[in-house]
């Protein structure tokens, strides 16, 4: 009488998680800012974001939350993130 045959153990190599990749573009996010500040945020803004004049950079604080820049470097995140909050923005990177 022939026993029922022994399952071979699974192979859990091709089953684990992958290591986690570290993350190579970010997004920085204007989330909030200080109305005390407001002014002086608006004209850093006109500087970081070449192609919109004090009007469009009045209304892009005043529509928070907003993406400041999409898909840089983390290098570039965090002086962006460090010169938007300098002057009283709260940003996020996502």
């Amino acid at each position: 009488m022939a026993g029922p045959a022994a399952a071979a153990p699974k192979e859990e190599d091709d089953e684990e998680v992958a290591p986690k990749r570290e993350k190579t573009a970010f997004t920085v996010k204007l989330v909030k800012f200080d109305d005390a500040k407001k002014i002086t945020l608006i004209k850093e803004l006109k500087n970081i974001i070449p192609d919109i004049n004090l009007v469009q950079a009045k209304k892009f604080v005043e529509a928070v939350p907003q993406i400041v820049k999409a898909d840089i470097m983390k290098e570039e995140a965090e002086k962006l993130k460090a010169s938007i909050e300098a002057v009283g923005g709260v940003v996020e990177l996502e």
